[in-house]
């Protein structure tokens, strides 16, 4: 939010400079982020008016003005403005006066005629980005008064960030509450007096949905000149604050909405149609806001403002467009009301919106607020638009309004958590300069909370108050006396920095991506799972939650793969969130790889990674805990059907999938490069085999090597289990040391050469019995794989 100082300070003004303001807010918990002054730097320019005005004789498009400025004389000064004209008062810069950006005034001729000075314009005076003709000032603006005096622009606009429990703060009365409990302060909000009432006439209200609008207030004011001009006070004002003037009456709900937190909407009554109802959309309602946006309401989660015939407004957070005052608008409906916050929450977003008027009312609007608002711009209104006055349509639904309930506050408990003992007055004294009600009860207090601090609900927010008020600086500070003891570190648990390690030091780096992805992303990758929809998404893309960290990877690497990064290599440890629950997650380490095997380099030709590349670095993976694995053919969605592998852990359950991405989503992800992927599980990757002692053999091993005849569909991982299957303790190491496609082997088979390495720890292997297990081996290939052995 950004307000103006000189305006907090018609409110509240300590005796204390603008830094010293800004440490207190920030240290408050109203975090400024910036300080800037209201008005770049310029200097000779007063306030000027036009006594007349004749056309220029050789230029169409400009005038030739005598312009007085204070001075003995009147000055000639050539215009080419539009809006130019007799009577006129303007800023007018002097000879000698230097505009923003160093422009400097002189005397000069324009097309041959004399110019003493310059008629300026807001854009001229750094007060607007553009301008569509002078800036016009009040008629009674003093004439030779310097134009900074005038509108008093040696200001400050500081921006705090507020955070989303200190809606109370979102307006100039709220900012001045706490500047003025800051500095002990006396501080009341401004009375209204209530609008003599001039016609009798008014429309009947309705609220059909009470729960989500327990307070609507109405009134008509009839024959308002919306033509009128705002005064430039309030322009200075709204200016300030970051909002555009917009006309008389828009610019003062804008006001009341910046002065009081409490946003307001003006209808043209001309256009509505009956009553004014406040419901639920109908499904598929459509109407157009007043920013040209068309909207298609659902009917579970939209509430509408509507008369008899059609929605009007998006309530809480935008108004229709086609019941927007005009130039030509005579009569209003003057809306305030609450809406509440939870009911309030993310409707705005769901359309694709965030306005003033949604901020305010998702973080809680102060339910006794809409009285005063409504007086204060009836008031406002009267003053500038003139019109006369209907009376207040209100309808309050008592049981659907928040309760404040009182919270107990211990004074034991503010020194245990704050560490400093407070007089118990100057507890209440706090309590009660922040709006709250207190009532002493023996050595703690029942304090209720204001209607604007929505925020306060259990003890430890008061004492966050106390904490705060008080001064975080001038709380003690003390080391915190921690006793810990060292758990223990099972060896059977792999710790998953080590699989970290590895991998960076396999030349991988770490990514961190989103839990949220597209939802088109994750039906294409993962087309069966179910997944969690977010209700209020941060954006469009980032719409559900994850069923594989693939999603995040394949858009980070696609990220840089734009970037003229050409090699990629990945790899993430986070959650994937299965079913339709949150609370149904799965701990998963996944990598990508893309690109060449190594970085380019003069030593060695380039060479693309392949399926085989990324396996070894997951069998390196595997290594750590102590198991072998499977890697089992099988198909993915996400995966080529040809260069795919389920991974199988050794008790027989999914460890993962490992690779290539489908050539279709290689396509659709914009990917001119093979991708290689896998995914682990980590509840059954860390659990590792713990590493016992066995005892060296003083016994040689004996090598023998076995060229085999198997049909070109028998993986290694087939006949290394069917060895194993024989249960053979003496064989330690199973190896292939090549395989033979050609001349002498028959067509749909192949050679593969094994190395069986045997040893005995007790005595030396003979002949004997090796035979006896090579025979036994090469029996059981046989039988399960047809395996023969070649001549």
């Amino acid at each position: 939010m950004q307000f103006s100082e000189a305006w907090l300070r018609e409110l509240v003004n300590p005796n204390i400079d603008t830094n010293v303001l800004v440490e207190q807010l920030t240290m408050a918990g109203l975090e400024v982020d910036s300080v800037s002054p209201a008005a770049a730097e310029f200097s000779g320019v007063v306030v000027g008016q036009v006594s007349s005005v004749v056309a220029h004789p050789d230029a169409d498009k400009l005038r030739i003005c005598t312009v007085e400025v204070g001075q003995d004389e009147a000055l000639q000064i050539v215009c080419g403005a539009s809006n130019v004209r007799e009577g006129l008062k303007i800023p007018a810069a002097l000879i000698g006066a230097v505009l923003p950006g160093n422009f400097k005034i002189k005397k000069s001729k324009l097309r041959g005629e004399a110019s003493f000075g310059m008629l300026c314009s807001e854009k001229e005076l750094g007060l607007a980005a553009d301008a569509d003709g002078l800036m016009e000032l009040a008629a009674d603006a003093p004439v030779g008064t310097d134009i900074r005096e005038y509108l008093a622009l040696d200001d400050q606009l500081i921006e705090v960030d507020l955070t989303p429990n200190r809606a109370d703060c979102l307006s100039i009365e709220g900012v001045a509450r706490e500047v003025a409990l800051l500095n002990e302060l006396p501080f009341s909000v401004l009375e209204v007096a209530t609008t003599p009432i001039d016609h009798q006439e008014s429309l009947a209200v309705k609220v059909s949905s009470p729960e989500a609008c327990p307070r609507y207030l109405g009134r008509l004011i009839k024959g308002v000149n919306a033509q009128a001009e705002t005064p430039l006070w309030m322009q200075e004002r709204l200016r300030r604050s970051g909002v555009k003037s917009l006309g008389a009456v828009v610019d003062v709900t804008n006001y009341v909405l910046l002065e009081m937190g409490q946003p307001l909407h003006a209808f043209d009554a001309a256009k509505l149609n009956g009553d004014i109802e406040v419901r639920m959309a109908t499904e598929g309602e459509t109407f157009t806001l007043l920013n040209d946006q068309e909207i298609k309401t659902n009917s579970e989660t939209t509430l509408v403002i509507a008369d008899a015939q059609k929605a009007l407004a998006l309530a809480g957070v935008m108004g229709g467009k086609d019941s927007a005052v005009a130039d030509e608008t005579q009569d209003i409906f003057l809306e305030c009301a609450f809406f509440a916050p939870l009911f309030m929450m993310g409707k705005a977003r769901h359309y694709g919106l965030h306005t003033d008027s949604s901020h305010r009312f998702e973080r809680g609007v102060d339910a006794e607020l809409q009285n005063r608002a409504i007086e204060r711009a009836t008031q406002l209104i009267v003053e500038i638009a003139g019109g006369k006055v209907g009376e207040i349509t209100e309808v309050t639904t008592q049981a659907s309004l928040p309760k404040r309930e009182a919270v107990t506050l211990r004074q034991q408990r503010i020194k245990r958590i704050l560490g400093v003992e407070l007089p118990a007055n100057d507890v209440a004294a706090m309590l009660q300069r922040l709006g709250m009600t207190v009532e002493a009860k023996g050595e703690a207090w029942l304090v209720t909370p204001p209607g604007f601090r929505f925020d306060i609900a259990i003890e430890a927010d008061l004492i966050e108050e106390i904490g705060r008020v008080y001064g975080y600086n001038n709380l003690p500070q003390s080391s915190l006396l921690m006793r810990s003891a060292l758990s223990q570190a099972p060896e059977a648990v792999l710790p998953i920095d080590q699989i970290k390690d590895l991998l960076v030091a396999r030349d991988y780096q770490e990514a961190i991506t989103y839990s949220f992805v597209d939802e088109d992303i994750q039906k294409a990758i993962a087309p069966n799972d179910s997944y969690i929809k977010l209700q209020n998404p941060i954006s469009a893309d980032l719409a559900v939650m994850r069923t594989t960290l693939w999603c995040g990877l394949l858009q980070a690497a696609s990220y840089n793969t734009k970037r003229q990064q050409t090699r990629v290599r990945f790899f993430e440890s986070g959650q994937r969130f299965l079913g339709t629950k949150a609370d149904q997650q799965e701990k998963m380490l996944a990598g990508l790889v893309l690109g060449t095997v190594n970085a380019e380099q003069w030593d060695e030709s380039a060479r693309k990674v392949d399926f085989y590349d990324v396996k070894a670095d997951v069998e390196a993976i595997c290594t750590l805990t102590g198991y072998e694995v499977q890697f089992v053919a099988n198909k993915h969605p996400a995966l080529h059907p040809g260069q795919s592998a389920e991974i199988i852990s050794r008790d027989g359950r999914s460890l993962g999938w490992l690779g290539m991405l489908h050539p279709t989503l290689e396509k659709q992800l914009g990917f001119d490069n093979s991708v290689f992927l896998f995914e682990l599980s980590q509840d059954v990757l860390l659990k590792r085999n713990v590493p016992a002692f066995t005892k060296l053999s003083k016994f040689p091993s004996v090598r023998r090597d076995l060229a085999l005849l198997v049909r070109e569909e028998v993986s290694f991982q087939q006949i290394k289990s069917c060895i194993n299957d024989c249960q053979e303790a003496l064989i330690k190491e199973i190896k292939v040391f090549d395989i033979y496609r050609g001349q002498g082997v028959e067509t749909g088979y192949k050679s593969v050469a094994l190395a069986l390495v045997m040893q005995n720890s007790t005595e030396t292997l003979v002949d004997s019995d090796i035979d006896a297990i090579v025979n036994k081996v090469l029996d059981a290939l046989s039988r399960n794989i047809s395996a023969k052995l070649r001549d």
